[in-house]
């Protein structure tokens, strides 16, 4: 069975800064295809602005590579505000877009910051998603 579930910034950098870590974990999946990544031009924004920080010295062919993989994995979702406020309004686009593919499906926003988000189910962290995977 397949996941859905948006990545939040924070579990593609500790992904790439520890490959074998729990987000390198999930970002794998995302990349073989055990979790379809939500996606949308905003959330893809982010991605390449911060991953292109000089402070994190992520070599730009890995980090193209991962993009493209996600894109090419990604399904792309439209999605307008949501009812609620957030701590950081930076983050709502990756709340709105879980919101949004959960009319049609059950969907996951993976974090590691959930603080940022609503106190919900299917806002979970890397090591959460892992055990949904294992679970299905």
């Amino acid at each position: 069975m397949r996941i859905y579930a948006v990545i939040d910034t924070n579990v593609l950098v500790s992904a790439l800064l520890r490959y074998e870590s729990v987000p390198g974990q999930v970002m794998a999946q995302a990349l073989t295809g055990q979790i379809i990544p939500l996606l949308n031009d905003d959330i893809l924004a982010e991605y390449t602005e911060v991953l292109a920080r000089p402070k994190f010295h992520f070599p730009a062919p890995a980090v193209t590579a991962l993009l493209e993989g996600l894109i090419r994995r990604g399904l792309f979702v439209d999605a307008g505000p949501v009812d609620e406020l957030l701590p950081d309004p930076d983050d709502a686009v990756f709340y709105e877009v879980t919101m949004e593919a959960r009319k049609d499906r059950d969907a996951y926003l993976v974090t590691g910051n959930l603080k940022h988000f609503p106190v919900r189910s299917y806002v979970v962290t890397p090591h959460e998603m892992l055990e949904i995977l294992n679970k299905t």
